[in-house]
């Protein structure tokens, strides 16, 4: 099934960009009773195929999988070149600008998937790489209870899991995202 989100920032010094198609997502049933739901979220240039064929081969019979793919953007890191990345990154260094629109957006999506799961299962978030840098910002925004462009964060996270990833903004000294403002 195809997911398609339209975000928008609001108001505020930076331009909104309002169209964020986000390609095919893959679930993963639980194999047993359902106890949590993960949204697994991939690295740059890959999509959610990849990992769910990953994911359910895992011994992990009471976890339900959700495996989203990221919109197909241009992508700075790679001169422009578009493929599937969860927002734009500049390059690889302390000074690179976040996109906290691309940020919020894909935060937004991720709780999306998650706001329609029962009430008794534990939700969580994870990735890979540029999967994990989402995650992690989804994490913070759920802690803060906002996304960085101030709209409130809907649900409530049990665990978070980053591999091989980073905490955007996290250079910038702030113990909060009002910053980002």
């Amino acid at each position: 099934m195809s997911y398609q989100q339209h975000f928008s920032t609001g108001s505020g010094s930076r331009p909104a960009r309002s169209n964020f198609e986000f390609g095919r997502t893959y679930v993963v049933r639980p194999r047993e009773k359902h106890q949590a739901t993960i949204v697994w979220l991939h690295g740059l240039g890959d999509n959610g195929s990849s990992w769910s064929q990953l994911l359910e081969n895992l011994p992990l019979p009471n976890i339900k999988w959700i495996c989203p793919t990221a919109p197909t953007r241009p992508v700075a890191l790679l001169g422009g070149f578009s493929c599937t990345a969860w927002f734009d990154v500049g390059e690889i260094s302390e000074d690179s600008p976040d996109d906290w629109e691309g940020l919020d957006a894909s935060a937004a999506h991720v709780a999306n998937l998650l706001s329609t799961e029962p009430a008794d299962v534990k939700v969580a978030i994870g990735g890979f790489s540029m999967g994990a840098a989402t995650a992690l910002y989804s994490a913070t925004c759920a802690a803060l209870g906002q996304y960085g462009n101030g709209n409130a964060y809907p649900i409530n996270l049990r665990a978070v899991v980053g591999l091989s990833g980073w905490l955007p903004g996290s250079r910038h000294g702030h113990s909060d995202l009002s910053f980002l403002n």
